[in-house]
């Protein structure tokens, strides 16, 4: 019975119903406590019609008490939906089927009368639409009443503007004169009254409100009394039927204004909606297109000035200085933006709204004679800034504060994804760096044994038996020297070299060089058994100039070259060619030794990586002078590749941009 019970409260969903009523919020409350001791679903609806849009919550002090119980319902844990239909009772309805209410809060305020007779109020309504529901009505109607009485005058009865009334008197003043071209044709009155009802609906959908429609309908009877009906040009008539004529054209004709003046309405709040929608779909569309958090914030002020229309500043969380400094300033009419400094108060509302994660400035309690209204953007325990918007004189309606909320939403959320993105992509470097680390300190500490070994022992040796030894004996050990200190040197430079390239604090001095040059000189630093091999050079008859930083270049030759030298048999065949391939000048460095096995060639161009293959004079390589000629030709915007020689062999082979430079000048 217990499991039944608990199964139940789960189930509930508690919808409240908004409205700019003094006493909505009294309702609010109480829907809210309800919630909370049935521990449902809070949901909490407000329903805008035609006349609510552009007259009820027109004005300033309705739109920021509607405001006011928007942020009342959000802070009670309410989720805010915002609909539009003329018939409200009617779309509760649906919308509690569709999203399983099962109990409804409504104000007794809510219930409105006709001015000239009683209507079956639309809770009534309401009640016979979900009849399985529970429907709670809170009494306050002293309240409606005193806010009522600040109303000084019907809807119907603004006043419109000149130029509304001008366009009424000129479509009046037309139907009128269309009418007296039919009546001369003997046309009947029928015809007559058509192009009057016309002139009325013209009317409505080219004027806003009531007031030029009513004005419409009463003048057209008048019209088609004083100029088409006999006597003319009185207002007397001899037929006995024309008074219910009148009566029928004057009810039609407030009827089809009345009509229209609500269709036009319900095209504009539907145009409207659409275009909300779709700035909050395209909003999505881009925030997960975006590639860092500045793209992300430029994007969400985009497209909520593309909403709102106003003026924005966007203030970003600088965590290297743990806080909030300096922001960006959205201009909504030039659309131009630039920097904004805070001053000491704008510091402290910034910081009040990071801390708090709550609204604060223009509409609220807290900082309400600002002219923004500052919103924190967070996630989970992540705060990423604050935004403001101008309020002024003009407040947010719900649905503008529904949509603002849920990009706000959308931005913590890509702000979200591009930290982890971002978090994930460092911990990645900084584990390959590690890796780089390990590789290097195992390597180094292993590999460089052998040689500073060697050079001690044979130091040594020259110190404890230079006169025992003989001439021959004492060049062999001091040639060995030489060849493990340079090879030690060559590693150096390797490392170095690779090390500034890779962090970026190279900087390239590109000048045109010669390739065969550049070959030539490359050669002069390769090691000495480069003399065990045969070694040649085709350039090609035409002088290839090339753009590169020749330093660089001839390391990656005498890294290419030396591998020749290392990994091929004496007497073995290195052959250095060069050509023009369109726009670039490409250069190979080949030889007929073993070649790299094929499980191997992907992998060559790694750092640390030195394969199966032995050294010639059986020392290990470190496996960095490929990676290093790899990272200089492609600072080029070259290609180092790898190829098969015929019948074996290796090819490597390179790319550098041509030189413009025309010789013949």
């Amino acid at each position: 019975m217990r499991q039944l019970e608990k199964e139940k409260q789960k189930k509930e969903h508690i919808l409240v119903c908004l409205s700019s009523s003094p006493s909505n919020e009294k309702i609010i409350r109480t829907a809210a406590q309800m919630a909370q001791a049935f521990q449902a679903g809070f949901t909490a609806l407000y329903v805008q019609t035609a006349e609510k849009t552009e007259k009820t919550e027109k004005t300033p002090e309705d739109l920021a008490r509607l405001q006011k119980h928007v942020r009342l319902a959000e802070q009670s844990g309410a989720e805010i939906v915002t609909t539009h239909s003329e018939d409200i009772a009617l779309q509760i309805a649906e919308y509690a089927r569709i999203s399983e209410v099962t109990r409804i809060v409504i104000g007794k305020s809510m219930m409105k009368q006709g001015y000239f007779h009683q209507r079956r109020v639309w809770t009534e309504r309401l009640t016979d639409l979900v009849p399985d529901l529970e429907i709670h009505i809170i009494p306050d109607s002293d309240v409606y009443r005193r806010y009522q009485k600040r109303k000084k005058f019907p809807e119907w009865m603004e006043l419109p503007s000149w130029k509304e009334l001008m366009l009424t008197v000129l479509i009046l003043a037309a139907a009128t004169g269309i009418g007296e071209i039919f009546f001369r044709l003997g046309f009947t009155d029928a015809n007559i009254i058509t192009v009057y009802l016309f002139g009325v609906m013209l009317t409505s959908i080219l004027t806003s409100g009531y007031t030029c429609s009513v004005v419409s309908s009463v003048a057209s009877v008048v019209l088609f009394n004083y100029f088409m009906t006999e006597p003319r040009l009185s207002l007397h008539a001899y037929g006995s039927g024309y008074p219910v004529t009148f009566a029928i054209m004057l009810g039609t004709s407030i009827l089809t204004s009345t009509l229209a003046s609500k269709l036009k309405e319900n095209a504009k709040l539907s145009a409207r909606d659409a275009f909300r929608t779709k700035i909050l779909f395209n909003t999505s569309q881009l925030l997960q297109k975006a590639e860092d958090a500045s793209e992300i914030f430029d994007i969400t002020a985009t497209q909520l000035i593309k909403l709102l229309g106003r003026n924005l500043v966007v203030a970003p969380v600088e965590k290297k200085k743990n806080g909030i400094v300096q922001g960006t300033l959205y201009n909504a009419e030039t659309g131009i933006k630039s920097e904004k400094v805070f001053n000491v108060k704008e510091q402290e509302i910034l910081q009040w709204v990071l801390k708090n994660r709550k609204r604060a400035g223009a509409m609220t309690e807290r900082f309400s004679e600002e002219p923004y209204l500052y919103l924190s953007i967070y996630a989970a325990q992540n705060r990423y800034g604050v935004i403001g918007i101008f309020i002024g004189q003009k407040p947010l309606d719900a649905f503008e504060n529904s949509i603002l909320l849920s990009i706000l939403g959308e931005c913590a959320m890509a702000l979200d994804r591009e930290q982890s993105a971002r978090e994930k992509e460092e911990a990645a470097v900084m584990a390959k760096n590690e890796q780089l680390r390990v590789n290097l300190l195992r390597t180094i500490s292993h590999d460089l044994r052998t040689p500073l070994t060697s050079i001690l022992g044979n130091a040594d040796s020259l110190i404890s038996n230079f006169d025992a030894l003989d001439e021959g004996m004492r060049k062999q050990i001091f040639s060995d020297i030489y060849e493990d200190a340079g090879w030690l040197i060559e590693l150096v430079e390797n490392l170095l070299a690779l090390t500034k390239i890779e962090d970026g604090s190279v900087k390239l001095q590109l000048s045109d060089q010669v390739v065969e040059d550049v070959v030539r000189e490359a050669l002069r630093h390769v090691e000495r058994r480069k003399n065990e091999h045969k070694i040649t050079v085709d350039c090609g008859e035409d002088v290839l100039l090339a753009r590169m930083d020749a330093k660089l270049i001839v390391q990656v030759l005498v890294n290419l070259i030396n591998n020749a030298v290392k990994y091929t048999q004496t007497g073995s065949k290195i052959r250095i060619t060069a050509g023009k391939e369109e726009k670039n000048v490409w250069i190979a460095v080949e030889d007929n030794g073993p070649g790299i096995p094929a499980e191997c060639r992907e992998h060559v161009f790694e750092m640390f990586y030195s394969g199966k293959n032995k050294v010639s004079d059986s020392r290990r390589s470190l496996g960095l002078g490929l990676a290093l000629c790899r990272s200089i030709v492609n600072a080029h915007g070259g290609e180092l590749v790898l190829r098969d020689c015929a019948p074996h062999g290796c090819h490597f082979r390179f790319t550098l941009p041509l030189s413009e430079v025309n010789l013949n000048e």
